[in-house]
């Protein structure tokens, strides 16, 4: 473990930790059913047979929550707004009561508006879903935009295409394969939608949260540098493209339903800042005509590529490889691909699973990403924020319990909150750079 200080950010860097509203909110009687709950009730859907109707209580225990995040010391606190739950009577009040709270602890709330828990009944095939979210967004900032200033519309819609509707390992379960690709354009469709709905509201600072990863090829062979291209399309450019650049990549485009054109310019409204999920790249060569998995995720033989494993590097409990310089090679990859076209970078999430309190392997793994994001900062990438995932151990989609993010480590036959180790580096690395710096951001 490093134990040099780490290296100085700007003045008015973002310091924050993320979370979602489904992995962490419960009170699910309260509220409308999602996908997630239809989904979960079906035996087998998750690992270990558990749903997230509790969860770690948030709703109940929020100003608990707060007084953590005021005693970590971070500037935001990224959640999620439940849409089933602004769907049902009294859903916006608990927004309400979560970003007073935060404001009165000084804490900078940033909601995302959709992390996965699509109402139930809803379904983004259809493309009436995008214009639903556009009014849903309004309604949001209708109500929280008094003291919001910062605003994120989807989460990772790359994960809810592929695995809820392309590989069925996630709600709402569809096997779809590439039959699924309408799912992206509609999600994309309902981000630009609901950025003019926001700036309608008068709402400003916008971004959205895509997870990236770098895509090595196997090896130098052609079959695995095409494979690698291919994936690296489906993983990135697919979302970042016609976000950055109002394009699809090439072929892409035909398969896409509607008016693509046309639909493409509401995709490429101007944003504020760009946000990424950063956790690993992949190593992607040639399909090798059998199934496969990476990272816990069954990928079927017809795929035209494979993901291997990348050797000599440490596991997460997830099996994913910890490599921190992936992240200086994403976001420079990512100025050089998009140039000025590319707005300011916030790192939206990026953790990993371990257990265990005394969690140095997290510490390692935190301390190892932000000096890789300081490199990229030194390479000239103007990058603005970094959020963990996640302040709470949460229900973790389809690995249930079994999986632990959390800074602090939730006991969830008794609900209570324990900071782990990595809780104390993030707090004294935070005070250690603002005393750097000799002021707090607010």
């Amino acid at each position: 473990m490093a134990t040099d200080p780490i290296p100085r950010f700007p003045d008015g860097f973002l310091w924050g930790v993320s979370t979602s509203a489904h992995q962490i909110e419960g009170a699910a009687e309260l509220r409308g059913p999602s996908v997630w709950d239809v989904f979960t009730a079906e035996p087998g859907r998750v690992k270990d047979g558990s749903t997230a109707a509790v969860a770690c209580d948030h709703y109940h225990r929020y100003r608990e929550d707060v007084a953590l995040l005021a005693d970590l010391g971070v500037d935001a606190y990224r959640f999620s707004v439940s849409w089933p739950r602004v769907d049902s009577p009294g859903g916006l009040d608990f927004y309400d009561r979560l970003v007073d709270a935060l404001c009165a602890a000084g804490i900078r709330p940033v909601p995302t508006l959709f992390h996965w828990d699509l109402p139930a009944g809803l379904d983004w095939l259809e493309r009436d879903t995008a214009a639903r979210f556009a009014q849903y967004a309004a309604r949001v900032a209708d109500r929280l935009g008094d003291r919001v200033g910062t605003w994120i519309t989807l989460n990772e819609p790359a994960e809810h295409t592929l695995l809820g509707h392309a590989l069925g390992t996630h709600a709402p379960g569809r096997t779809l394969l590439f039959d699924a690709l309408p799912v992206a354009h509609h999600q994309l469709l309902a981000h630009g939608l609901a950025v003019r709905a926001l700036r309608a509201a008068g709402a400003g600072d916008i971004g959205i949260a895509n997870s990236h990863g770098p895509a090595w090829a196997a090896s130098g062979d052609p079959a695995d540098r095409r494979a690698a291209d291919f994936y690296d399309v489906l993983l990135n450019r697919l979302f970042a493209d016609p976000l950055l650049t109002g394009r699809y990549p090439d072929g892409i485009g035909e398969l896409m339903p509607g008016d693509v054109e046309a639909d493409l310019e509401i995709v490429a409204e101007p944003l504020d800042w760009y946000g990424v999920n950063y956790y690993a790249p992949a190593r992607v060569g040639a399909p090798r005509g059998v199934d496969t998995e990476w990272g816990g995720v069954p990928l079927p033989a017809e795929l035209p590529f494979s993901v291997r494993r990348i050797e000599d590097r440490p596991l997460t409990d997830f099996g994913w490889p910890v490599v921190p310089e992936g992240l200086t090679e994403l976001l420079t990859g990512f100025r050089d691909r998009y140039g000025d076209r590319l707005p300011p970078v916030m790192i939206t999430e990026n953790g990993c699973s371990y257990e265990g309190l005394d969690d140095q392997d997290r510490v390692t793994y935190l301390d190892g990403h932000v000096r890789a994001l300081h490199r990229a900062l030194r390479a000239g990438v103007d990058v603005r924020g970094y959020f963990v995932w996640s302040l709470l151990d949460n229900f973790e989609w389809a690995e249930g319990y079994a999986r632990r993010f959390g800074l602090v480590h939730v006991d969830f036959a008794t609900l209570e909150r324990t900071p782990k180790a990595s809780y104390g580096w993030f707090r004294d690395m935070l005070r250690e750079q603002r005393g750097q710096r000799g002021h707090r951001l607010r």
